[in-house]
């Protein structure tokens, strides 16, 4: 509940450190006579195309150094800032409970907020833009603080206002770039949602603006559709929200085959791509995609590891199990369980339900021995209000019984 209510604060816009000195803006001032907008600039843009397509496909290093080039040209502006800060984001991607990355994380996105700030405070035309880009760095900010595998509600709550006032003002320009519109889509949207879902937190959004859920839907579309930097952003959640809490799995499936077509290394693609073909009973074609994800791991693509192996494992096992080759689903459910061990997360859902699932098979094997042990040990890891605690539970009575 408390990682939901701060979807309120932490509202995640997007784009993707070091403060500009003063020279910097008077050497950039000398070359231009009328002031830009950055982001809705189609020079600036041409020069971002290839190094976001190769950060979106975990192409780290070509990004990188893109966006240091764009460092140098524009250092003045919190763009380039944000882009290398993006990066960082994507590494954490794959699996949050990693945290080597977020020291780094950190920097560029204060770095986004101090070289932002001078802009806000210092040069009104560019005000808007900034404040832009400060909602998003605190944004980002608030969303990592508040993760489930780093809590940090005080942080979190406090980078969240502060998007939010941000927010307000870039808001009201909006026709300057759609960009502006994604932090507007996801309040609209999450500040309905959330009392709908969770009414004891109504009087927490009494401070805020009345949102409009369909609205927020609309403009996430919008954004999706006609953004440049925060498009992909826009997609991600459009397709985690459509198929989370709005009961439209075709076109969050759509979304999935577009995003891991379009970029067929980005393994949190990949993964949510095999994600939605299990779960729309799509086996034959689940089948090779999680092979592959499982195959990328062996040769330690970037991003591939074990978070992302226990998704594509178990989805085998279960397509395994249901063609009745228990043999190889066994194995499956064995490595999904060997990753989830290295994550140290034992009391994860695929976990639990890999031993359940063993369990049943070693049943039907008549091993009884075998299933026993694993439900027992599904008992010993998981919470008393579990389903799969009450699963295994069922299913030692019924043994039981049989005896």
């Amino acid at each position: 509940m408390a990682k939901i209510k701060l979807l309120v604060f932490s509202i995640v816009l997007t784009l993707s450190g070091l403060v500009a000195g003063k020279g910097a803006w008077a050497q950039y001032q000398a070359k231009k006579d009328t002031t830009i907008i950055l982001i809705a600039d189609l020079g600036v843009q041409l020069e971002c195309t290839q190094a976001l397509n190769d950060l979106y496909n975990f192409k780290f290093d070509k990004a990188e150094a893109q966006f240091r080039y764009l460092r140098y040209k524009y250092r003045w502006h919190p763009l380039p800032y944000f882009l290398m800060g993006m990066i960082e984001w994507w590494k954490i991607m794959p699996n949050t409970k990693n945290e080597t990355y977020d020291k780094t994380f950190f920097a560029y996105m204060d770095s986004t907020i101090l070289v932002a700030e001078n802009l806000f405070k210092k040069h009104p035309p560019y005000k808007v833009e900034a404040a832009f880009f400060l909602s998003a760095a605190y944004g980002f900010k608030g969303r990592l603080y508040s993760d489930e595998f780093r809590k940090n509600w005080r942080k979190a709550a406090t980078a969240g206002k502060n998007a939010l006032d941000y927010l307000e003002v870039s808001k009201a320009k909006q026709e300057l770039s759609p960009e502006l519109l994604f932090g507007d889509a996801l309040f609209n949207y999450f500040s309905v949602w959330v009392p709908e879902n969770y009414p004891a937190l109504k009087p927490i959004l009494w401070f805020f603006p009345k949102g409009d859920k369909k609205l927020g839907l609309e403009q996430l579309k919008e954004v999706s559709y006609n953004a440049f930097y925060t498009r992909t952003e826009a997609m991600v959640w459009l397709m985690r929200i459509l198929n989370n809490y709005e009961n439209d799995d075709l076109r969050a499936f759509q979304i999935s085959e577009y995003l891991y077509q379009t970029y067929p290394d980005n393994p949190f693609f990949h993964r949510y791509y095999a994600r939605m073909l299990y779960g729309m009973g799509r086996y034959a074609q689940a089948e090779p995609v999680c092979k592959n994800i499982l195959s990328r791991i062996d040769s330690a693509y970037t991003g591939y590891e074990a978070n992302t192996g226990r998704y594509a494992a178990f989805f085998l096992g279960q397509i395994y199990e249901a063609r009745r080759n228990y043999d190889e689903a066994k194995k499956y459910y064995q490595l999904c369980i060997r990753y989830a061990e290295e994550l140290d997360v034992p009391e994860s859902g695929y976990y639990l339900y890999s031993l359940i699932a063993l369990g049943e098979i070693a049943e039907k094997q008549g091993n009884k021995k075998e299933a026993e042990k694993y439900f027992r040990e599904v008992k010993k890891r998981a919470k008393r209000k579990d389903e799969a605690f009450k699963t295994a539970k069922r299913r030692l009575k019924k043994m039981e019984k049989v005896d």
